[in-house]
């Protein structure tokens, strides 16, 4: 059997698969995957006749200049490195829209990043602690229950608004990355349209296009690593980032350290990034800026908008400058 006939299979496979319903639990995830030792991804399927195909994982840097991942004490989460540099920033294939233009280069100071999404594990600690809002639905979209079921622990949380998501990176001592800053931990020193480089997306380098029709466990996908060792930038859920959103923003960003547009009467929207797992492959590019509906000053005490809104398709991940 070939290996295009086998990798369709094993998707229809997946994609038929109805995960089981256990027991709520929010502790911290035991066993989160390392870009220190990337594992061989074995693909295997319980139908007859249908062999393992194994395709060995390259070699992954963990960090630049040495820097191992750290690990936040407060939630257990990795972090890697990314150091000072020159980010070209923007649309440089010709499927650039045009709110990813002009394309320009951007300096930024070193920071850290995590290393993959926050999971439910991480944020029901914060949820414990009485800082955290619950998620606005407890449920996926195919998965119920999703938050506080210890099978999906190790998944990216998610129906959390950007102020949830700015609470929960107060509170493990990080913050919301910049948009610039998601942007260079993706792409690192290139003008690649994948974190993973040019080769054209397929089933082993992201979680996209409803191949799964749901998340998947932060790091699966070891084959779509950043050059810094991030995961899942590319699908699986779009990214609450700390910036405002403006379509012509690039057009009078700063070139150092941009921290996205001033706030001014009407802009409520921040903007998300990286696609999700019902996205096409246009819209997991690099460059591909999305937005979403942040808190909102002057909306009514119990509207919903008052503190921004949220989707079964975004989570976050946090950063820190030290």
């Amino acid at each position: 059997m070939s290996k295009k006939i086998l990798i369709l299979s094993l998707l229809i496979l997946t994609a038929c698969t109805t995960p089981a319903t256990v027991a709520p639990s929010t502790s911290v995830p035991a066993d989160l995957p390392t870009v220190t030792s990337v594992p061989v991804i074995e693909v295997t399927s319980a139908s007859k006749g249908i062999p393992t195909a194994t395709f060995p994982a390259p070699p992954v840097s963990p960090t630049p200049a040495g820097y191992a991942p750290r690990i936040s004490p407060a939630d257990n989460m990795p972090q890697v490195f990314v150091p000072a540099g020159t980010l070209h920033m923007g649309g440089y294939d010709i499927h650039a829209e045009d709110d990813e233009l002009p394309a320009h280069d951007v300096t930024l100071n070193e920071f850290w990043i995590d290393q993959f999404e926050v999971t439910n594990g991480m944020y029901g600690l914060c949820v414990q602690a009485g800082i955290c809002n619950p998620p606005q639905k407890p449920y996926s979209n195919t998965r119920d229950p999703y938050f506080g079921n210890p099978e999906f622990q190790d998944y990216p949380v998610i129906t959390v608004t950007w102020t949830d998501a700015q609470t929960y990176c107060t509170w493990a001592g990080r913050r919301l990355p910049t948009e610039a800053e998601w942007e260079r931990a993706a792409r690192g020193d290139d003008m690649r349209t994948y974190p993973w480089g040019e080769e054209p997306p397929t089933a082993l380098y992201a979680n996209y296009n409803n191949f799964i029709r749901d998340t998947s466990r932060v790091g699966s996908y070891p084959l779509g690593a950043s050059p810094f060792g991030a995961m899942d930038m590319a699908g699986n859920v779009a990214e609450w980032v700390q910036d405002f959103y403006r379509a012509d923003y690039y057009q009078n960003s700063p070139s150092a350290n941009p921290t996205g547009p001033e706030q001014a009467k009407r802009l409520i929207l921040r903007v998300i990034r990286g696609g999700t797992y019902q996205d096409a492959w246009v819209n997991i590019r690099i460059a591909n800026r999305g937005s979403e509906l942040g808190p909102n000053p002057d909306a009514a005490y119990d509207s919903p908008d008052l503190f921004g809104r949220s989707s079964s398709k975004i989570g976050f991940r946090c950063a820190s400058s030290q």
